[in-house]
């Protein structure tokens, strides 16, 4: 196994270190007019809901695997050794994440991850006790769930379509399985007290020349419309996710984002804003400030691209700060349902996890501890020269520090000492799984 040199690296930094350094960054901090503190709270009770999929590289659980499978949208590349099998390895594996990350956290399901025994139960007819164990474990963690339906992977994705498609049978069914797991967000959030997002995502669209790019789109909002018939209890989140193209849907996605995000303004429920579905070149954080004057909240994957939506695992990138920036300078952190969307199937899966996780992490709390009011008032002053010294200078304050005594607030590993944790835990227990 691979050793960090020098040893120092990867050992939890002395308390009186961070105290010392934390200290010193603070008083920098407060000249600017920032309470260090109160960032260091608020960013910390920010519940961030991380994806399971990243344990298992999007396989799930459904069994036995009847039929063949078509229509897949996802993809995780690598052979990386050690990934869960069942759900029992993903909970254990993200026992240990939770371990390891600093803050409040919830754990979002896919449906596919239904535990219905040997017997299979088709995605149409789930059920809440088909997620009981995954109820029973967050409740043990004192954590919350969200739960997507699983539109991909399933002989009932024709053409490339789902509650999109021509064929009344495969679009009952898609409504059927949405229906259903609406009803299982309900048992969750009634038993774990917290909200539940209910993210629906398709990859309904066609490859190439697109002839008919209407007939799908109005489809799709019957479809939607008979999904969101009946009104669940208070902290059941529906969500519809857009993205602008896809493997086998180059030419046309019907869930497009101006779809979708003027379905949601509609129809009163959440747009979802992947960092990956968007052009290269267009800003999610840019959104915020125009959708959430219209929509009452919005929900986030926070993910990352590298030329296209290749999911990779999330770092604190220009995008993740411009996105974390623009929440905590609307006031609208409270108003974002935070979650993460990414599957590496090269590297170590729970290193992969701790990994994004603390990135979206770090870029709240970056974003908490920004000098935006003497930014704005420099703004309105027509002083582009202070804004711009202070946009720079913010470049050289001491994150680190702060971010190192939020850790240590919130009793985890401070540097890389979490890594040393995971790799520990790599040849103790993943080596085993074959």
């Amino acid at each position: 196994m691979l050793e960090l040199k020098p040893a120092s690296a990867v050992k939890p930094l002395p308390a009186a270190k961070i105290e010392s350094a934390y200290r010193a960054a603070q008083a920098r901090f407060a000249d600017l007019g920032v309470n260090a503190d109160r960032a260091v709270r608020a960013a910390l009770a920010v519940p961030i809901s991380l994806h399971c999929w990243q344990a298992d590289d999007v396989k799930g659980l459904e069994t036995p695997a009847d039929g063949p499978v078509s229509g897949s949208g996802t993809l995780a590349t690598g052979n990386y050794p050690g990934a869960a099998r069942c759900g029992d390895e993903i909970r254990d594996d993200f026992e240990l994440a939770l371990r390891l990350l600093p803050g409040a956290w919830k754990f979002n399901l896919h449906a596919s991850y239904a535990e219905t025994g040997a017997r299979r139960v088709e995605r149409d007819a789930l059920e809440p006790r088909h997620f009981a164990r995954w109820i029973d474990w967050a409740a043990d963690q004192k954590i919350g769930l969200d739960l997507n339906p699983t539109f991909f992977a399933h002989p009932m994705v024709t053409d490339g379509l789902t509650l999109a498609s021509e064929k009344k049978d495969v679009r009952d069914f898609w409504i059927a399985h949405a229906i259903c797991c609406r009803k299982i967000c309900q048992a969750m959030t009634r038993r774990l007290g917290q909200p539940c997002v209910n993210n629906i995502w398709i990859a309904d669209g066609r490859k190439d020349s697109t002839a008919d790019r209407w007939g799908p789109r109005q489809r799709l909002i019957e479809a939607l419309d008979q999904i969101f018939a009946v009104k669940l209890s208070a902290g059941v989140v529906d969500a519809v996710e857009s993205k602008l193209f896809g493997i086998g849907l180059e030419d046309y996605t019907v869930g497009s984002n101006e779809f979708y995000l003027l379905y949601a303004q509609s129809r009163g429920i959440c747009p979802t804003f992947d960092l990956g579905h968007f052009h290269p070149t267009e800003s999610v954080a840019d959104k915020l400030s125009a959708v959430l004057s219209y929509v009452e909240s919005i929900h986030i994957h926070a993910s990352r691209p590298i030329r296209w939506d290749s999911d990779h695992v999330l770092r604190l990138d220009d995008s993740v700060k411009a996105l974390c920036d623009e929440a905590v300078r609307g006031q609208a952190v409270d108003r974002i349902y935070w979650g993460t969307d990414f599957f590496d199937a090269s590297i170590n899966r729970i290193a992969a996890w701790v990994l994004g996780a603390r990135a979206l992490r770090k870029g709240l709390l970056r974003a908490m501890l920004e000098p935006w009011v003497l930014a704005k008032k420099a703004e309105y002053a027509a002083d582009g020269a202070t804004k711009l010294a202070l946009a720079e200078y913010r470049e050289e304050l001491p994150f680190g520090a702060v971010w190192d005594y939020a850790c240590f607030q919130a009793e985890v590993p401070t540097g890389l000492a979490w890594l040393a944790e995971i790799k520990q835990y790599e040849t103790e227990v993943l080596a085993f799984r074959s």
